[in-house]
């Protein structure tokens, strides 16, 4: 799905014009990015979680040569699925 589609498709969910549905969209990802860059995490009730982590420097092998390296610690960005979401979309386990 497209911005173009999705804007159009929350427009038509909520009553309000393309152009008010993109200023929604687009004020919450700022807010969203904003939010998990000060190491906040956002929660979006049914969708999942947004947030910063942090990983530690770790030994890895180069998989073409099979040498030994060293991988730096940096951070990434994450999102984490809601189970209410995975089991709509994936469906539930059993």
């Amino acid at each position: 799905m497209t911005k173009s589609q999705l804007l159009e498709k929350l427009a038509a969910a909520s009553g309000i014009t393309k152009k008010q549905a993109n200023a929604v969209l687009e004020s919450m990802v700022g807010i969203v990015v904003g939010s998990v860059r000060k190491s906040e995490p956002v929660k979006i009730p049914g969708l999942g979680i947004f947030k910063k982590v942090k990983t530690k420097a770790r030994m890895g092998r180069n998989p073409k040569t099979g040498e030994a390296i060293k991988i730096p610690a940096r951070t990434k960005a994450r999102f984490t699925m809601a189970k209410s979401f995975k089991d709509q979309v994936l469906g539930a386990k059993k």
